[in-house]
């Protein structure tokens, strides 16, 4: 196992508050590591970067399409989007090189993953990544 699959089991997954995360590859708009079972196709990959790109109020006010769910955005802005599905959400952080993309169920606390993220978010631009 690579220590970026273990960085993204421990930091992420390893919080019981992470169902399933993945890191995309912003330039090449891959998928570079991800959790077991945890596809992400291109298209999806494209909406997650395209999320990015347009104005953030835009964002907001048409929500993502992401796995075929519509998902309400809660937040979005240069480096995060945060978005809901009943009691279900999505996260993701934009590094320089990275998505980090979280989800997690209604069991979960959306705190705890938001933080998660961040934090790994955070560690990879320090890193440079």
């Amino acid at each position: 196992m690579s220590n970026v699959q273990n960085l993204l089991l421990d930091s992420l997954l390893g919080t019981k508050h992470v169902d399933n995360a993945a890191i995309i590859k912003l330039h090449e708009r891959t998928v570079l590591v991800s959790s077991p079972g945890f596809n992400i196709s291109p298209s999806d990959i494209r909406v997650l970067v395209n999320g990015f790109s347009k104005n953030p109020l835009q964002v907001r006010r048409d929500g993502l399409y992401f796995r075929e769910k519509d998902y309400k955005c809660v937040r979005a802005d240069e480096r995060s989007l945060y978005a809901k599905k009943n009691k279900t959400g999505l996260v993701v952080v934009q590094t320089n090189l990275h998505l980090l993309v979280a989800t997690y169920r209604e069991d979960m606390y959306a705190s705890v993953c938001v933080e998660a993220v961040e934090k790994l978010g955070d560690y990879l631009r320090k890193k440079g990544s």
